[in-house]
């Protein structure tokens, strides 16, 4: 494509931004959620975080095992808590050697946004 032309392909995508349909529809991070939120691990360890913020890797594991019944590593514990951060979920701070996480809801706010449910009348 030269400089300065534009195709079908263009003008869509270049209308879509003017009309302020594509922060909503087309961010990557709103797959991210949904990605993040399928896996029932991920699930448990955000109403971990939920009850409790500021849990370390050691914490969440612990809590996964007693409460959940879940017998993951923690290597595999700390890669949801990588896609979770990656989705915007998680927030993680350190103090010291310690990593701590904490639950971040603002991806959730977006996707509520976006398919916001109008409150019921009664007849």
């Amino acid at each position: 494509m030269a400089t300065g032309t534009l195709d079908a392909t263009n003008t869509t995508w270049l209308r879509n931004r003017w009309t302020g349909k594509y922060p909503l529809a087309y961010r990557v991070d709103v797959g991210d959620v949904f990605k993040a939120l399928a896996d029932p691990t991920r699930r448990a360890i955000l109403d971990e975080l939920q009850e409790r913020s500021g849990q370390t890797l050691f914490e969440l594991c612990s809590r996964l095992i007693t409460r959940h019944g879940l017998s993951s590593s923690r290597q595999a514990v700390s890669q949801h808590l990588e896609v979770l951060e990656d989705a915007g979920l998680v927030r993680t701070r350190r103090e010291g050697r310690y990593k701590f996480h904490d639950l971040d809801t603002s991806p959730l706010r977006t996707i509520t946004d976006r398919w916001r449910i109008a409150p019921e009348t009664d007849p």
